[in-house]
C-alpha cells in the first residue's frame, strides 16, 4: 500500500487564487490545480492508495473550520484521504481544541512556524507539542527553510532536535528530509533522535516558474547517494514518502525512491508505505 504521507489541497472556490499566490511567492510551478479533485487524480495516475492531507492555519480564527472540514474530508473519503487537524499558536483554547481534534478522529496536526511566523521552540509551540504528546497525535512540522520565505529559519534541524528533547518521546515528524536545504544539519541533530522524516519537495531540481529570468537559477535538491546517507543515518524505519503535492509530483517521487539502485526492495516497502500504516494504524484493507 503507498501512503503519501505529505499533501496539501484547498477548497475549490479559493484553489485557484491560493495556488496562484503561492506559486508566484515560491516561484515554482504547481503538479495540479490544487483541489481535491486534483489531488485525487494524481492518485489515481500514479499508484498512490491513501494521501494525508495536511492542512495549515495561517492565523489563529481559522483553526476550528479546518479542523471540522479536515474531519469531514476523513469521514468522506475513508481510507483514501487521512486529513491531519491544524492549530496556530496564537489559537488560546489550545488545549479543548487538540482534545476536539482527537475526538474528531483525526490522527494528528500539522504545525508551520514560518508561515505562522512563530519559532518552533517558543513557548506557544511547546504547550501545543506537550499536549499533543500526551494525546498521542502525531505531529508533522515544516522543517528548514521555505521556498516561499527565503532566508527565514524558524523551524532548523537544531531547533527541532531541542524540542524533541525537551518533550520527550512522541510522534514527531519533521518535513522535507528534516530541514529542506538544511541536509547536512538534519542528519547532524536529528539522526540519534526519535524524529521521522518526509521525502516532500527534497530531490531532483527545481524549475523556477514566475521568474523575470527562468533560466536564472536550478535548484539541486538531494540526489540518490545522499538517500542512502539519510537511509544510514536514520535507517529506513524513519523515513515516510511524501510529496508535498501539488508542489513536487507524484509519481515523479515515488520513481525516485523506487529506483534507487542501492536501496532492499523490503525498506522501498517500509518508506513507501510501510512505515506511515504503523504511524498511523490501520488503514485501508
Amino acid at each position: 500500500m503507498v501512503i503519501d504521507f505529505h499533501t496539501h489541497c484547498f477548497p475549490d472556490k479559493i484553489a485557484a487564487v491560493a495556488i496562484d499566490k503561492l506559486s508566484r511567492a515560491a516561484k515554482i510551478a504547481p503538479h495540479t490545480a490544487g483541489t481535491l479533485n486534483g489531488l485525487l487524480e494524481s492518485m489515481a495516475q500514479n499508484g498512490v492508495d491513501c494521501a494525508v492531507l495536511l492542512p495549515v492555519a495561517t492565523h489563529a480564527g481559522q483553526t476550528e473550520h479546518i479542523n471540522d472540514f479536515a474531519a469531514q474530508l476523513t469521514e468522506k473519503y475513508s481510507g483514501m484521504i487521512l486529513s491531519f487537524g491544524g492549530i496556530h499558536p496564537d489559537y488560546d483554547n489550545y488545549r479543548h481544541e487538540l482534545s476536539r481534534i482527537k475526538n474528531l478522529g483525526l490522527k494528528g496536526i500539522k504545525i508551520h512556524p514560518v508561515y505562522q511566523d512563530t519559532d518552533i521552540t517558543d513557548c506557544k509551540f511547546l504547550r501545543i507539542l506537550d499536549r499533543a504528546a500526551e494525546l498521542g497525535l502525531i505531529v508533522v512540522t515544516h522543517a528548514g527553510f521555505d521556498i516561499g520565505f527565503p532566508g527565514i529559519d524558524r523551524c532548523s534541524a537544531q531547533m527541532i532536535a531541542e524540542v524533541a528533547e525537551k518533550i520527550g518521546a512522541f510522534k514527531l515528524v519533521a518535513a522535507h528530509m528534516g530541514g529542506w536545504r538544511q541536509w547536512e544539519a538534519a542528519i547532524r541533530y536529528l539522526a540519534a533522535t526519535h524524529v521521522y522524516i518526509d521525502t516532500a519537495f527534497s530531490f531532483g531540481r527545481i524549475t523556477p516558474a514566475h521568474d523575470e529570468n527562468p533560466d536564472r537559477k536550478r535548484l539541486q535538491m538531494l540526489c540518490a547517494d545522499d538517500f542512502s546517507r539519510f537511509v544510514a543515518a536514520f535507517s529506513a524505519e524513519r523515513i515516510l514518502f511524501g510529496t508535498d503535492s501539488p508542489w513536487s509530483d507524484q509519481g515523479g517521487t515515488a520513481d525516485f525512491i523506487n529506483n534507487l539502485p542501492d536501496l532492499a526492495e523490503a525498506d522501498k516497502e517500509k518508506i513507501m508505505g510501510g512505515n506511515a500504516r504503523q504511524l498511523l494504524g490501520t488503514v485501508g484493507n
